[in-house]
């Protein structure tokens, strides 16, 4: 359970929320699929806008759902931009500052979900098939 690209996904926090959820698991993460998507699609949007509001709440969701996941990478990313659009609200400022953040979240976010579902769904190569050990790739 480990990637050569980092620590992008802390696998203790995922083989917890996995035991936790059990059978609802591969559901909970179809939606961290949709509701990601979206946010990151919406972030995306109002950093083109340069709307710090609507940055916020899809910034806070994308975070909140990622770290139950243990995608701690992504969701750092998503409170800096949430914090950091949060603060060019009360500084009455464009939030033009998050460009290479958003720039990077779409990429972030790909990966992050590549390595969780491949988790989930192991390819049917590395089960042991009919009680027979199939060899490591």
């Amino acid at each position: 359970m480990s990637d050569e690209s980092g620590n992008i996904v802390e696998w203790p926090v995922y083989q917890r929320a996995r035991n936790e959820l059990g059978s609802d698991f591969v559901r909970i993460l179809a939606y961290f699929r949709e509701d990601g998507i979206k946010s990151v699609a919406a972030i995306e949007a109002a950093s083109r806008a340069s709307d710090a509001v609507a940055l916020v709440i899809p910034a806070h969701t994308l975070k909140g759902e990622a770290r139950q996941f243990g995608a701690m990478q992504l969701a750092a990313l998503a409170e800096l931009i949430e914090m950091t659009a949060r603060r060019c609200i009360e500084d009455h400022q464009a939030p033009d500052e998050l460009i290479a953040e958003v720039v990077k979240l779409r990429p972030l976010f790909e990966q992050t979900l590549e390595l969780c579902e491949h988790e989930a769904n192991p390819p049917a190569a590395r089960r042991a098939v009919f009680g027979r050990k199939v060899q490591a790739l």
